[in-house]
């Protein structure tokens, strides 16, 4: 069975019946200096801690399950929202420091999967659409759409050059993908909170192969 699959925006990573675990990394990490800070803020020349870093696939939408006859055809039931991403930084104490600078801190903490992806950093980079659209598949069966994103999140505290402090919380998203699965196809071995395996068992009959309770 072929699937035909169009990306949700550019450099979306498609998922394909199968999504990536989460990777949390606890405690506190070493200092890093701060990409940039504002002379507003007055707060320049500091140093980030980050703790708590957490990275993880989130099931952001899930359509109803649709049944189609031999030869397939286009899936037309659209993901209901699920989970709406955002990029943000919360403060709890201290000065205000510059959150796109934070943002690339943390960006520069989780290392090579942001890249050049200055939308990491945008406060105002609005959540990815659900509405995949040009999804087909080419076999009977009974589908089920879905949407995720790498969601990153971390507490950090960040001491000035001048010796003050703040703390507060970062997030953002990697990247945003779309996925189909087939309830009565095992999804082989995929594990507890990937995109796929929450997607079926929301979608999916209980016992459905795909939701990894039914025989395969």
């Amino acid at each position: 069975m072929k699937i035909a699959q169009t990306c949700l925006a550019t450099g979306v990573a498609v998922a394909l019946l199968t999504g990536t675990a989460a990777c949390t990394s606890g405690g506190d990490e070493p200092a890093v200096r701060a990409v940039r800070t504002t002379a507003a803020a007055a707060c320049e020349n500091g140093t980030y801690t980050w703790s708590r870093v957490d990275k993880r696939d989130v099931l952001t939408g899930v359509a109803e399950k649709q049944e189609l006859g031999e030869g397939g055809g286009a899936l037309t039931h659209e993901p209901a929202p699920l989970h709406t991403p955002r990029v943000a930084v919360t403060f709890e104490e201290g000065p205000r420091v510059d959150p796109e600078a934070t943002l690339r801190a943390l960006g520069a903490r989780v290392g090579e999967e942001v890249g050049d992806d200055s939308a990491f950093a945008d406060v105002r980079r609005p959540a990815p659409k659900l509405d995949a659209g040009g999804t087909s598949v080419d076999g009977a069966g009974t589908f089920v759409e879905y949407a995720w994103v790498r969601q990153v999140s971390a507490d950090f505290r960040y001491t000035c050059g001048d010796g003050r402090r703040a703390a507060g919380r970062a997030t953002s998203w990697i990247v945003d993908g779309s996925g189909v699965l087939e309830c009565t196809e095992a999804l082989g071995n995929a594990r507890e909170g990937e995109p796929a395996l929450a997607a079926a068992r929301l979608s999916c009959d209980p016992d459905a192969p795909a939701t990894g309770t039914g025989r395969t």
